[in-house]
């Protein structure tokens, strides 16, 4: 009986929309809006770039309502609407260029590699889709979606050519159907399974890898108060005794990459030559620890956002952001002296 309620309901706010109800559409719309963000952006790796495409999806859909059949649900239709979006944006020449080394006072060692991505942002954690009342999930799955999140699942999803990574995305992380997926994307299931099986073969990981504790863990909270204290005493010996062996460092837009624990230390050194110290006020992005970090001498500007990635009981990438990324999660730009 209810069921048949909500369906009576929905049709009536379908058909106050397409008579131009633009408070009918947001009530139809409004619940599904911060998950499409989010796909939007598992699909550009840019916070931007899913903005804009989520407003492109949500314009679509107000102008195209007419041509909704209800064949599927409105949820799935929204998303074959955003996914062809992001696969235009995929496809467009003007992403995000890379910039040029612009820190005042700090000359960076040689990179070891130059990143791809000069477009990757980070996504705020207190913007992901909340659980629904009393499905809170476990600490296995809430791993899962935090690494369905994580900067190295979003950097791999980049990789992929266009139609893989949306494929991969509705099969393995939305859990769409195979006929579902063809019919957002105007193919057949065979040529969608294959996407899938060369898209699951681009992201294979190594078998050994360890996942990071849980979020909001008491081993996540103990790792991540080591390494707070480390980072603000400038202590690189304590630093480098957190790093995996292969860790790294990256600072989109500018495309310097530092990979090993020596390669990190030695840009670290840099950042805290001449008694640079700093501040780090924490928050949380691509579901894992994230800090400000402020210069503690006056005026405390902030030099960005620092994500940090753990496997273990290690830090394993230490990715840093514009000092533009701070107000997406409530961070000022600058640290009172007496804070």
């Amino acid at each position: 009986m209810a069921d048949d309620e909500a369906t009576d309901g929905r049709a009536a706010l379908i058909a106050r929309a397409r008579a131009g109800d633009g408070d009918a559409f947001r009530a139809l719309t409004e619940p599904h809006r911060r998950e499409l963000q989010v796909h939007c952006y598992r699909m550009l790796g840019s916070f931007h770039d899913a903005q804009d495409a989520l407003q492109d999806t949500l314009l679509s859909a107000w102008q195209g309502l007419a041509g909704f059949e209800g064949r599927a649900s409105l949820r799935t239709w929204l998303y074959r609407i955003a996914t062809h979006r992001c696969l235009n944006a995929r496809r467009s020449e003007s992403r995000r260029p890379a910039k040029a080394w612009e820190t005042p006072g700090v000359e960076p060692p040689e990179p070891t590699r130059l990143g791809e991505l000069p477009w990757l942002e980070p996504y705020p954690d207190a913007l992901l889709v909340e659980e629904a009342p009393g499905h809170a999930p476990g600490p296995e799955t809430r791993v899962e979606r935090a690494e369905s999140i994580s900067l190295a699942f979003v950097t791999a999803l980049q990789h992929l050519p266009p139609r893989q990574t949306a494929v991969l995305i509705l099969r393995d992380v939305l859990e769409f159907q195979a006929e579902e997926v063809a019919g957002m994307l105007e193919a057949s299931v065979d040529s969608v399974n294959g996407a899938l099986k060369r898209a699951r073969a681009g992201l294979r990981r190594a078998a050994d890898r360890t996942p990071p504790p849980a979020p909001g863990s008491a081993a996540e909270a103990a790792l991540v108060a080591r390494f707070v204290r480390a980072y603000e005493a400038a202590d690189l010996d304590a630093l480098v005794a957190l790093f995996t062996d292969d860790v790294f460092m990256a600072m989109p837009p500018m495309p310097y990459e530092y990979v090993g624990p020596a390669a990190v230390r030695a840009f670290l050194a840099g950042i805290f030559a001449g008694g640079r110290r700093f501040r780090l006020a924490p928050t949380r992005a691509n579901g894992q620890p994230a800090f400000g970090a402020y210069l503690r001498a006056a005026p405390g500007a902030s030099i960005g956002l620092v994500a940090v990635a753990l496997r273990g009981d290690r830090v394993c990438a230490l990715t840093r952001f514009e000092p533009a990324m701070l107000p997406w999660f409530e961070l000022p730009p600058a640290m009172p002296e007496h804070h």
